[in-house]
């Protein structure tokens, strides 16, 4: 039985070891990528472009907007960001706005009027027509 507890306690020795001497060697790994102009985040969530690196007082001066600089430990950074590619759609932009109420139910108004909100009719009408629903309808609110 103690056999088994010492083999049991050596394989914990062994894995929290193990996990230790990964998580180094991928600190080393973003650290060898640094330099400056990349783009990082702090562990606080500080983002910035590296400008400069002190090897000597482990220290890294991060631009965080243009002339605003920050002095952060080299530990701190801890995650290079890469930046978003974002695919490019065609914006279709339409010439007015009846498109944008095409395929719509016609709705009634909240006055139990009956009349139409956004229909057929209202895609038939003159500009003068248009003027003068909208004027009328600023008086029924008032």
């Amino acid at each position: 039985m103690t056999i088994l507890l010492f083999v049991m306690l050596g394989v914990f020795v062994f894995m929290m070891f193990r996990r230790n001497k990964k998580t180094q060697q991928q600190q080393a790994d973003l650290q060898s990528k640094f330099g400056p102009g990349v783009e990082v985040m702090t562990s606080f969530g500080l983002f910035g472009r590296i400008v400069d690196i002190d090897e000597a007082e482990n220290k890294v001066v991060l631009e965080l907007s243009p002339g605003n600089t920050a002095t952060v430990h080299r530990q701190a950074v801890t995650k290079i960001v890469e930046p978003v590619v974002a695919a490019e759609e065609p914006t279709v932009v339409p010439d007015d706005a009846s498109s944008l109420t095409l395929g719509k139910s016609d709705a009634v108004d909240t006055a139990g009027e009956g009349t139409a909100v956004a229909g057929d009719a209202s895609r038939n009408e003159t500009p003068d027509e248009t003027l003068r629903r909208l004027n009328d309808d600023g008086k029924k609110d008032s």
